[in-house]
């Protein structure tokens, strides 16, 4: 394998690529509104010759390069979130802008990028002769992943039948490889209380005082420390071998954390006492943590158990149809998952990137000394598609995508050409790397 020709063959495609990225988010692509998006990446993968280009009945698309025996895919995610207050954005969030190093627009980090470096890395594959009868390219551009991150993927494996031997996650790396992301979970706590006239508040059961002392304890489980005096022990614990056989993973992606987001109440009037309060939580959850620990850690804390029958403790679960019309209902529960630094698929991935670009992060003037300053193989702090794909479903997954984790959800959303080439020149390289 000629590492040249692949990085001159990426660098040859940069303007189509760029055009590419431009037209799919001159449309709106909010999260069950893809169709837009989809049709454009379908329309570019018949043209650059896939051997097979499909859209599922929840409306992702799938396009197959090759027809090996190893079936290796490439997640991007083609949805969006919207544009937010348009007073912060300094240019119109679909008309886009281009420099000779950026381009701009909502979703050319999170995360349109990906979808067309991981097509372009197809083409790259077919044009340079890379495909062998070990493996097909699968590239995958899913729907929904901003409102429930890994349904499509739940989808995809269990109603399409598809099981990648691994996936790569397109998603925004900063030039960096991604072994691994806490996971995440939507927990809902529900008080019940008794109304009365507000006149004489002792004659019913306030429930907003009741989440009162449940809150307090939500924030201490969050902040507090380990130690053995402390009756309620903070999430900290989980970094430690005393409390977690997983501590070093736990180490590697981070504390979990737990923070309330909503709140609601009812009452019969604005001079009545509430007669139910109820929150919302997200729970950020780190190695060795599961929806079974963190809902029996909320309800193991000293207020909940005080108010006994009155709390509820429960999981979200979602059920928002996809722009085809098809409901396919999951609990909103996002399982932590990283793959060993040492497993076949990162150590392909690590050797693909080197034989390219070398040993650490690279990126252009603006990026290039903030990347280098971090290890080359690391995690991300957001969630990805990975948590159904490794997380519910065990199957190998890593990642590395063009673009910035923290362009994501912001305004004046930009991303880098030369991101696009150089993720585009590594997929290429990677199915024959892995097998070799």
């Amino acid at each position: 394998m000629d590492y040249n020709k692949i990085r001159e063959a990426a660098e040859a495609y940069q303007a189509d690529m760029t055009k590419f990225l431009r037209e799919i988010v001159k449309n709106p692509g909010e999260s069950c509104d893809e169709k837009a998006h989809i049709d454009r990446i379908a329309e570019e993968m018949k043209k650059l010759g896939f051997n097979k280009v499909e859209i599922d009945p929840m409306g992702n698309v799938l396009g197959y390069m090759g027809t090996g025996e190893k079936l290796i895919a490439f997640d991007a995610h083609i949805d969006t979130v919207g544009i937010g207050n348009i007073d912060n954005w300094k240019f119109d969030p679909y008309e886009g802008y281009e420099t000779e190093e950026e381009i701009g627009g909502r979703g050319v980090s999170d995360q349109c990028g990906g979808i067309v470096s991981a097509v372009y890395g197809a083409k790259i594959m077919k044009d340079l002769g890379l495909l062998s009868d070990k493996y097909t390219a699968l590239v995958v551009g899913t729907v929904q992943e901003e409102d429930c991150d890994g349904l499509c993927w739940q989808y995809i494996i269990n109603e399409d039948k598809i099981r990648p031997e691994f996936v790569v996650s397109t998603e925004p790396t900063d030039g960096g490889i991604y072994r691994g992301q806490r996971g995440r979970m939507e927990i809902r706590v529900d008080v019940k209380g008794v109304s009365c006239h507000g006149s004489a508040p002792e004659r019913g059961d306030n429930a907003i005082y009741k989440m009162a002392d449940i809150l307090q304890d939500i924030r201490a489980l969050n902040e507090n420390d380990a130690n053995d005096a402390t009756e309620i022990k903070g999430l900290v614990k989980m970094l430690d071998p005393k409390y977690n056989p997983e501590y070093e993973e736990a180490n590697f992606l981070g504390r979990g954390t737990v923070t309330t987001s909503q709140i609601f109440y009812t009452s019969p009037s604005r001079c009545a006492v509430a007669d139910s309060c109820a929150i919302s939580l997200d729970r950020r959850m780190t190695a060795g943590e599961t929806w079974e620990s963190c809902l029996d850690e909320i309800r193991a804390l000293p207020s909940v158990k005080k108010y006994g029958d009155d709390v509820t403790v429960s999981m979200y679960n979602y059920e928002r149809a996809s722009y085809t019309g098809c409901v396919y209902p999951i609990e909103c529960y996002f399982p932590t998952w990283v793959i060993p630094k040492d497993h076949a698929v990162t150590t392909a991935l690590e050797e693909a990137y080197k034989g390219l670009y070398g040993t650490e992060r690279v990126g252009n003037a603006e990026t290039e000394a903030m990347r280098k300053a971090r290890p080359l193989t690391d995690k991300w702090t957001f969630s990805t598609n990975g948590v159904s794909i490794m997380g519910r479903n065990g199957i190998p997954c890593i990642g590395f995508g063009p673009g910035a984790e923290a362009q994501a959800h912001a305004p004046n959303e930009k991303t880098w050409k030369i991101d696009l080439v150089r993720c585009a020149a590594v997929y290429a390289a990677l199915p024959t790397v892995y097998c070799k």
